[in-house]
C-alpha cells in the first residue's frame, strides 16, 4: 500500500473532540488524508458505500442514533471490512470496560482527547507506523 493512500476515518460526533484530534495529528505534520464524519448513520453509509475502505478508523463510542458499538459490530462481522483496524476513542479507562461488556472489541483504544504521542504509540503497537506520513521528516513523536 502506498503510504500516501493510507486514509484515516475519524467518526466523532463532538465537534470539539474532532477538532482537537485533527489538530493534534496535523500539529506533527501528519499528511495522511483524514476524513471526519460526525454521525453514525452517515459513517455506516460511507463505510458500506462503493469503494470506501479507510486504512484506519478512529471511532467514538457514544453517539446518538447509531453508536460506535453498532458500527464496530457491523464492521467486525463483515468479511470485507473486518480487517480495517479500528481504534475506539474512549473518554475514560471505563470506556474499555463499557465496550467489552458488549462482547465486541476494537483493535486498540485511545483515551480522548487524542494526542499525537498516544496516536503514535497505538499505531506502532498495531504495526501501522510505516504507513503514517509526516512532513518534513517528522516520523516519530517529539
Amino acid at each position: 500500500m502506498d503510504r500516501r493512500s493510507f486514509e484515516i476515518l475519524l467518526i466523532e460526533d463532538d465537534a470539539d473532540d474532532a477538532e482537537l484530534t485533527i489538530l493534534a495529528l496535523r500539529k506533527h505534520h501528519l499528511i495522511n488524508p483524514i476524513h471526519h464524519i460526525d454521525d453514525g448513520e452517515q459513517a455506516l453509509d460511507f463505510l458500506f458505500g462503493p469503494e470506501n475502505n479507510p486504512s484506519l478508523i478512529l471511532l467514538d463510542l457514544k453517539m446518538p442514533r447509531v453508536d460506535g458499538v453498532q458500527i464496530l459490530r457491523k464492521l467486525k462481522s463483515d468479511p470485507e471490512k473486518q480487517e480495517i483496524p479500528v481504534v475506539a476513542l474512549i473518554s475514560s479507562k471505563e470506556g474499555k470496560t463499557y465496550l467489552e461488556s458488549f462482547d465486541v472489541k476494537p483493535d486498540a483504544y485511545m483515551v480522548k482527547p487524542v494526542d499525537y504521542k498516544q496516536f503514535w504509540t497505538v499505531v506502532s503497537e498495531m504495526g501501522l507506523c510505516s504507513m503514517i506520513v509526516c512532513s518534513p521528516s517528522e516520523n516519530s513523536p517529539n
